[in-house]
Formats: C-alpha cells, sequence, structure tokens
C-alpha cells in the first residue's frame, strides 16, 4: 500500500517496499508527476488529506484522481478506514467545484436522482433555471404539444415537461439572495450514493459582505412510495451572527429550458390553476396547456429544534412563497426538511380530494430507511460484482442506478401507462420520446425484472390503434408504430428539420425508420421466449406481432424480374442515410437490417402458430382482421426478399449502396476533430450523407447484434444467398472503416460483433468507449441533455451475453464465458424462463446456482443443475 503525506512544501511517497519519493513544484506538476510515478502500480493509497486541484479536465480531489487514472483505490484516511473507504467507491459518484453552464447541466443529470415515476436533477434547492445550472423535476410521461415559429414555419412539438419546482429552498442574507450562480463560492461537492441515491451536497459561500455560510443538503426520491421526495437543508454561520431569512418556495413558473437548441421554441407548458397554504404545507395545481394533465403537488416543512409558527406564506397566482425570519449564531447549524408528493393525472383520470388535515407527510430519515430497503431490493437481482477492475465496477453501478431510475419495478406497480425515454427522466433531449431504444433496454428487464418488461410492453400495445391508424393512412395494412412515440402513441417526428450547423431547412425522413415496428416485435418475442407467459401472449402479445407482420407483408412487394420481393421507402438504423441522392422522394429499398429482421419475423409467427393453441391462434388472428392466405404470402416472401450481396460476401446496406462515394476520413478528421455528427458537417459544406458511404451506426451489423451468427446464417440459408465462411469479419472491417459513431449505441453494436469474430482487444476497447461514454461524456455535452438509457442497458447486457457468454435466444440456455483479460471473475443473477440463476465467472470456472432443476449447455456440453446446490464446471 501507498503511503502519500501531504504538505505545502512538498508531498511524500512511501512505497509497500519503504521506498521514499518526494514531490514538489506547482500544484499541477505535482500530480502529473505522482500519476506518472505512480502508473504500473498495482495497489492503492492512503492520502493524509485531501487536496482539490483543477485542470484541462475538471476539478478533482486528489484521491478521486488518482483512483480513475490507476484504477485502484486511493482515499484520504487511514489504514484502518482504508478498507472501508475503498468499498465506497465504486458506489460514490463525487464532484467537485461548480463550472457553470454544459459541464453543469451533465453534473446534474449524473446526480439525478429519481424512482422511475419521478426523477430530480442534481442540483441543489437554491438553484433556478438559467444558463448556468437546470433545475428540473420530470413525470414519467408528462407530455405536451406547443407551436413554434421556426424562420417562417409553423412546427408542432411534443416535449417532455418540465414540472412545477418544489424542491426550491434558499436562504437571503441582508438581502442578497443565495442561488449558487451568482455567489462567491469557495468550495463546493457533490455526492451520490449509488446503493441508496442519496444525494448530498456541500457549499462554502461568501456573500458581498464577506458574511461566510455553509450549507448542506441531503435528497431523496423515495424508491418505495414513488410519489415522494424528501430534502434535508442544514447550514451554519461560519463567521458571523445575525439575521437570516429561509425561503421554500412551490414555483409553477417554471418552463423546458434544458436543452439550448430548443431554447428558441415555445417552451411554457404549464398553466398553474391552484396555489394555497397552510402553516408549514403548501399545495400546487398546474395543468399542461395542451394535453390538459393535471400535477397536483403538496410540501409540507418540518424543523426540530426550531420553531416555524412565524413563517410566513405569500401566495400568488404562479406560487407559493414561505418564509421564516430566523436570528442566528456564528457555528451554530440550522436543519430544515421539506417532503413534497407529486401525482400526474390525465383528464380521463379521478383526481382523489384531500384536505390539509389528510396531508400527512413522512419526515427525512424514515423515508430514506423505508428507500434504502427497496433499492436493497432492486440491486439484489440487478447487481453485475466484476473483479479485478475498479472503474469498470463503477460504471457498471452508476449505468445500474441510473436504469432503474428511468424505470423501476415499484414504479410500475400502479400500472404506470409510460416507456423508457431515450434519456430516462434525467433531461429533456430529443423532448423526452420513445425510440427504437427500447431494444437495447428491455433486455435488462427481461432478465431481471421480468413482470417491470411486461409493463413497458403493454405501453406499446395501449397505442396498437394509433400505430393501425398510422398504416392505414400511409396505404399500408397492419400497425407502423411511429419512430418518436409520447403520450398518445402518434409519429412524433417532424417533417422539416432545421440543420443548426447551415442554418438550412431539409425535409425530415426520419419517420421512415420503420424498423422501430420490429425492435417491438423483437422485445415482444424476447419476453415471451424467456418467461413462456401464455397470458401475456393471448392478451397483448401475439396480437402485436400479427399486427405488424402484416405491415411488413403489406409493404413487401414483387419484382417480377428480379423474381425477389422487395421493400422500400424505409430507413435503416444508420439515420444518415434518409434517401438516394439527388432523390426528390425519401426512404431506400431493401435495408438490409429490416428486411433479415423481416424474414425473422415471419419465421416466428410461423413458431408461434405451432407453439400457442389453435383456438387462441385463430381468435387472434380474426380480430386482427389477418387470414390464411396472408400467413401464405408471409411464408413466400421470407424466403424470397431481396439483399444486396457483394462478390466478397459483403452485405450491402440497402440496394445501390456500393454506388456511393466513399469519404476522405483523414481528411475530415483532421479539419473537424470531432465527427460525429458527418451528416450535418456535409450539410453544412453543401453535401449530403446521402452521397458518402458513412454510417452514424451500426445498420446492417444490427443483425448481429440481435441473433446469433448461427441464426443469421439460416436467414439467408433461407432466403437462398450464400456466403463466404468469414463473411462476419469482412463485413465488420468494411463497416467500421465508414462508421463515425455518432452514437454510443454504435460501439455496442461494434463490440459485441468483435467479440463474435474474436477481435477481443477491439471488443473491449469498444465496451470500454461506450461504459465510460455519459460519466466522460465523451460526445461533447450531451450528457447535459440527459443520460443516455439504451448504451446504459446495453453495457449492462453485454458483461452477461458477450462476456459470460450467455445465450438466452435458443430452447436451452447456452454459456460459453467469454471473459475480458482485465476482469478476475464476473458475478451476477438473472431470471429465465422461470428460472433464477446465480451465476460466477472466472477465467478457469462457472459457478452456477439455481433455484428450480434446469438443463443447460456450457461450450456445447449438456449439464443438469440440481436445486440450490452451486455446481462448478472447469471449462
Amino acid at each position: 500500500m501507498n503511503i502519500i503525506t501531504l504538505s505545502d512544501a512538498q508531498w511524500l511517497l512511501q512505497e509497500a517496499d519503504d521506498k521514499a519519493t518526494s514531490f514538489a513544484g506547482p500544484l499541477l506538476e505535482r500530480v502529473q508527476a505522482l500519476t506518472s510515478y505512480l502508473k504500473d502500480t498495482q495497489s492503492g493509497g492512503i492520502l493524509s488529506e485531501t487536496v482539490v486541484f483543477t485542470n484541462e479536465e475538471g476539478t478533482f480531489s486528489l484521491d478521486q484522481w488518482l483512483t480513475e487514472k490507476l484504477n485502484q483505490p486511493f482515499v484520504c484516511g487511514t489504514k484502518e478506514t482504508f478498507e472501508e473507504k475503498s468499498a465506497a467507491i465504486p458506489w460514490t459518484l463525487e464532484y467537485y467545484g461548480y463550472t457553470p453552464g454544459k459541464d453543469e447541466y451533465s453534473v446534474e443529470s449524473l446526480l439525478t436522482v429519481g424512482n422511475g415515476y419521478i426523477g430530480l436533477r442534481g442540483t441543489t434547492p437554491e438553484m433556478a433555471i438559467s444558463e448556468e445550472n437546470y433545475p428540473g423535476l420530470y413525470i414519467a410521461s408528462l407530455y405536451n404539444t406547443a407551436a413554434s415559429e421556426v424562420a417562417g414555419h409553423t412546427i408542432h412539438n411534443e416535449d417532455f415537461v418540465n414540472a412545477p419546482n418544489l424542491q426550491k429552498m434558499y436562504i437571503a442574507i441582508d438581502g442578497e439572495v443565495i442561488d449558487i450562480a451568482h455567489n462567491q463560492i469557495d468550495s463546493f461537492k457533490r455526492t451520490l450514493d449509488l446503493r441508496t441515491g442519496l444525494f448530498q451536497s456541500t457549499v462554502d459561500i461568501e456573500t458581498s459582505k464577506q458574511k461566510r455560510i455553509r450549507i448542506e443538503t441531503k435528497k431523496i426520491a423515495n424508491m418505495q412510495d414513488v410519489h415522494q421526495y424528501s430534502i434535508m437543508y442544514t447550514f451554519t454561520p461560519l463567521n458571523f451572527s445575525g439575521a437570516i431569512t429561509l425561503i421554500s418556495e412551490a414555483d409553477g413558473a417554471v418552463y423546458n429550458y434544458n436543452v439550448a437548441r430548443y431554447r428558441s421554441l415555445t417552451n411554457q407548458h404549464l398553466q398553474v390553476i391552484t396555489t394555497d397554504a397552510e402553516a408549514t404545507k403548501a399545495h400546487l395545481v398546474a395543468e399542461t396547456t395542451n394535453s390538459r394533465i393535471t400535477v397536483v403537488q403538496s410540501s409540507e416543512l418540518f424543523a426540530d429544534d426550531i420553531s416555524l409558527s412565524e413563517m410566513t406564506s405569500d401566495v400568488s397566482e404562479s406560487s407559493v412563497k414561505q418564509s421564516l425570519l430566523l436570528s442566528v449564531e456564528e457555528g451554530h447549524t440550522y436543519q430544515f426538511e421539506k417532503t413534497v408528493t407529486v401525482a400526474a393525472y390525465r383528464p380521463d383520470e379521478e383526481q382523489p380530494a384531500t384536505t390539509w388535515n389528510e396531508l400527512q407527510l413522512p419526515r427525512f430519515d424514515a423515508m430514506y430507511q423505508e428507500s434504502q430497503q427497496a433499492w436493497r431490493t432492486l440491486w439484489q437481482d440487478a447487481a453485475i460484482e466484476v473483479s479485478g477492475d475498479l472503474m469498470s465496477q463503477k460504471m457498471l453501478n452508476l449505468h445500474t442506478y441510473h436504469v432503474l431510475v428511468s424505470a423501476s419495478p415499484n414504479a410500475y406497480q400502479e400500472s404506470l401507462d409510460a416507456s423508457i425515454t431515450a434519456r430516462g427522466l434525467h433531461g429533456e433531449a430529443y423532448r423526452g420520446h420513445i425510440f427504437w431504444d427500447e431494444l437495447f433496454i428491455l433486455p435488462f428487464y427481461i432478465v431481471h425484472f421480468p413482470d417491470t418488461a411486461k409493463e413497458i410492453l403493454r405501453y406499446r400495445y395501449r397505442r396498437l390503434a394509433a400505430a393501425k391508424a398510422d398504416a392505414k393512412k400511409a396505404g399500408y395494412q397492419g400497425a407502423m408504430f411511429p419512430w418518436q412515440s409520447g403520450l398518445d402513441g402518434s409519429e412524433q417526428s417532424q417533417e422539416l428539420h432545421l440543420n443548426p450547423i447551415s442554418g438550412e431547412w431539409k425535409e425530415d425522413h426520419s419517420r421512415l425508420q420503420r424498423h422501430v415496428s420490429l425492435a417491438i416485435a423483437y422485445n415482444v418475442w424476447q419476453y415471451w421466449h424467456n418467461t413462456k407467459d401464455k397470458q401475456f401472449m393471448a392478451d397483448y402479445g401475439l396480437e402485436l406481432m400479427l399486427e405488424i407482420a402484416h405491415f411488413w407483408q403489406s409493404a413487401a412487394t414483387w419484382d417480377s424480374q428480379a423474381q425477389r420481393y422487395f421493400i422500400d421507402k424505409v430507413m435503416g438504423p444508420d439515420e444518415f442515410h434518409e434517401n438516394y441522392p439527388d432523390s426528390e422522394t425519401g426512404g431506400l429499398k431493401n435495408n438490409a437490417y429490416t428486411n433479415m429482421m423481416v424474414v425473422w419475423l415471419f419465421e416466428e409467427i410461423d413458431h408461434l402458430q405451432a407453439a400457442i393453441d389453435a383456438e387462441t391462434f385463430q381468435t387472434i388472428l380474426q380480430k386482427t382482421e389477418m387470414t390464411a392466405t396472408d400467413l401464405d404470402t408471409m411464408a413466400a416472401i421470407r424466403t424470397k426478399l431481396g439483399l444486396e450481396i457483394d462478390s466478397e460476401g459483403i452485405i450491402a446496406q440497402f440496394e445501390g449502396y456500393f454506388q456511393l462515394e466513399d469519404l476522405d476520413w483523414d481528411h475530415y478528421k483532421e479539419t473537424y476533430g470531432n465527427i460525429y455528427r458527418m451528416d450535418r458537417i456535409l450539410n453544412a459544406e453543401g453535401k449530403s450523407a446521402d452521397s458518402y458511404k458513412v454510417a452514424k451506426q451500426a445498420d446492417s451489423l444490427m443483425i448481429f447484434y440481435n441473433f446469433s451468427k448461427q441464426q443469421v446464417n439460416q436467414i439467408l440459408t433461407d432466403l437462398d444467398y450464400e456466403l463466404p465462411t468469414d463473411y462476419v469479419e469482412k463485413n465488420l472491417n468494411y463497416y467500421l472503416q465508414r462508421t463515425s459513431h455518432g452514437s454510443t449505441l454504435s460501439r455496442i453494436v461494434h463490440a459485441q460483433l468483435a467479440a463474435m469474430v474474436d477481435n477481443q482487444e477491439l471488443a473491449w476497447s469498444l465496451y470500454q468507449e461506450a461504459l465510460s461514454s455519459d460519466y466522460r461524456d465523451i460526445q461533447g455535452g450531451t450528457t447535459a441533455e440527459g443520460i443516455h438509457a439504451g448504451v446504459m442497458a446495453a453495457t449492462l447486457f453485454i458483461p452477461l451475453t458477450t462476456f459470460a457468454g450467455i445465450d438466452i435466444r435458443e430452447q436451452l440456455v447456452q454459456i460459453t464465458p467469454n471473459l475480458p483479460k482485465a476482469w478476475e471473475a464476473l458475478a451476477f443473477s438473472l431470471r429465465v424462463r422461470n428460472v433464477h440463476y446465480q451465476i460466477n465467472v472466472t477465467h478457469e470456472t462457472l459457478t452456477i446456482t439455481v433455484d428450480r432443476p434446469e438443463t443447460i449447455l456450457i461450450k456445447g456440453i449438456e449439464y443438469h443443475l440440481v436445486p440450490n446446490e452451486p455446481q462448478t464446471i472447469t471449462y
């Protein structure tokens, strides 16, 4: 163990072998020298005190910096506290300092507390909506549509609404309001305990009259009762005595301001209906201006040693402001609590009547204990444990936490009608809409919380009528689900798009990403395959899959010359290619991923006909107005759907892809540096990505994310295509050279494919980029607008499928371990077909415990597992 003694004169490092080395000079030079010296260390260390510094990467404590750079535990403390503090590192997010603007917004996203129903961004109670920082309260499925005038066009946007702010608390000293953004900050630290969802902050502030005060905050969103959150607010005058005013607000004059590019649009989505106060309680009711969703919030203030009887209330049309004048003494600490209850009601939902006397809200500690227990239960099912890689463990914990904040089993106990937004309950990017990201998110719930997965799928079923209406309007049959879904399931994609670089309007064809319906069908199948929930299939699942299949049947056209069916007017997952060069109409022909998924879907419909009893199948078939002739047509299409494949076995992303121009990647990297959004760069140059072999993310290769190589081989065989044995490697190398990774999901797909072709180094590198993508904000500020729920959930599935090597898509669970060199062991639990597995993988052994008798395959060998008896296999 390394012992580091810090002083102004020098830093003294004492290594385990008693070798001593000193470091002197300016602070940042010391940091660099110490980090470089320890770069090959295999152990952590103890620092004598906390040192905070700011460099080009941000503001850090020295122990935090060394831990993250060296991937070893460094703590401030003693030998006696080292183990305890080291164990807390992978469970603790820690931020020092305050950098207003995009960096601060990103910190707030990552410090969000929530419970699947509400999400509270990681601001302190004093912070107000501004360029500097952004408090936000998001309620699952709280949407509103508003019209905006943009460059001579009227556009309508459905937005994810920032709800009224009742967490607002602050103090005023000599008339100077403490709001963080406009005060002199001497020190600022915020932490988030990922185990329990406890947010804490400590800030030392000096007023314009040199009065210094310390403010400490604790904040939780109740994971047990998801309609509640609570704040503990404490302050200590450090160098003065005198008068301080405490103000607690219920602020209904909030608006959407999280995403800079949306700020010129209409951002007022609420009208306050009711404001009221009585003693320590406040009440605010607001309604969205178009969707007419009513948001009801009430709060109550508490204090143990301070009388609140002199508190005054100023009730206005849009807010309630409760104030308490205090006479404070230097060095004394003053503590208050505020608990808030939140509920949203759609126009057809009845609102319960509540009187002031009936409003009984819990205190902070009681709520925290209750919420802690709920979190403990969730972690027992969802935790992934890694040995030998501290930072990977921390990122896995971070991602598990935020996925559960975005959607939790506790929130769905009340039949919540919501799915998981692309940016969680953390921000307003993509307007809080639901995309095909469900394809990457739902597997997490299917193997850990299948009942929650079912409720998320029911969100789609409730919007089946809207999908059928959209299909009919577009000239198709069946169900055509929207690329962007929100409140009612209607298409929320824009018809026109303003390029922020060129300032020009362009027709937006993104709604042609019809493969979103295939993602829904795939998730239904995954849920069915891994639960065998026949009642779900009879009530919802089979109807969804048949309606989606009917849509694709109607989208396929026979080409007598080619003697194959084709599907046109679609976009693939790539997103950069919307139409052919110089074409006036949107869409492409024979997108490979789409067509192969359609073949799979039609094959699966045939399998379902055999797996589900005939009476149920016929009843649902009649409900969808499909006939046996339709099923026969699907059977014909699934053997004759067209793909374009060259002589090397490269599967064209779409028909005509090989005729596009190649891009000078070196030129663009040198010119622009960040080329993630090559589409916007090309548009600004008067060019179009439609003309080039350039992809935002995996497209043709996506099929290998969904299916094993053997199953893809079967699809190609069914279509009567013969490819070389190394076609997967060739396709990976070909498309990697032409992909800008404009989506973090791209790294996930390519990582899995790299592992499939045994390029383990590439698989690990891409996975690590994805694993740290939000924490490092690798896309240049997008984390400010909310976390990326899809990539977070996918990074939690890759350890199970790619590294532990579990395949749950076959009739028997198959395991082929492929543990990364950097990991010594990997442990987790999952549930497949009502069998609960506890699995531990090392580089030599695989230990499995099940709660029911089960037969599985490990590296192709059949093993019979006995309940509650750990079985260790050397592989």
